[in-house]
């Protein structure tokens, strides 16, 4: 039996009747146990088995995170609060077939498709990422953005709805790196991979 595993769920679930915050440590359905990763107990995590999950990875307060569809989430990835990282839709389905949906199978304009964020991504409050996003590592989604399906460069920032890109990220990193040369080797440990 893996008692960290177990301990972890039991303490994520106990945490709820407190109040909002952090879990940290989290273990991925494949059974891996991350103690750098950190998720509020106010997220809703639905399909923990189609979740992969790097660690040191931030899932703050009151999201929705989707992995029917499958979902990646690289390390150092941020994502804050009130977030929905989708990999399925059915509202074209449930519009096409109106009381008859929960009635049928394999439904028309069911969409699923696999989410991916890379590595050392941030997702800004109140933003919607939809089924088949494909987030480049190092990039920023803005506050309250709707990013449509779509492959995203690496350091991109996204903001708008629909969400486009407007910036890379290296611009401002570069300014900091200037400030802190020191920082250089670890910045470029995973912006280099």
């Amino acid at each position: 039996m893996n008692w960290n595993g177990l301990f972890s769920r039991i303490r994520f679930r106990l945490s709820a009747w407190v109040r909002p915050r952090m879990v940290y440590g989290f273990q991925r359905g494949d059974g891996v146990f991350l103690k750098r990763t950190r998720v509020s107990n106010m997220t809703r995590i639905e399909h923990i088995d189609k979740l992969m999950v790097e660690d040191n990875v931030y899932i703050g307060h009151f999201n929705l995170v989707d992995a029917s569809g499958g979902l990646y989430i690289g390390e150092g990835c941020q994502v804050t609060n009130y977030v929905s990282v989708l990999t399925h839709s059915s509202h074209v389905a449930i519009r096409l077939y109106g009381r008859e949906y929960l009635t049928r199978d394999n439904h028309v304009g069911y969409l699923k498709k696999t989410t991916r964020l890379g590595a050392y991504s941030f997702i800004g409050p109140h933003s919607v990422l939809m089924p088949g996003v494909e987030l480049g590592k190092g990039s920023i989604v803005s506050a309250y953005s709707f990013v449509p399906a779509g492959e995203y460069p690496d350091f991109a920032i996204l903001a708008g709805n629909p969400a486009r890109v407007v910036g890379d990220t290296r611009d401002g990193d570069a300014e900091w790196l200037a400030q802190s040369p020191e920082l250089h080797r670890l910045y470029e440990a995973w912006a280099n991979d």
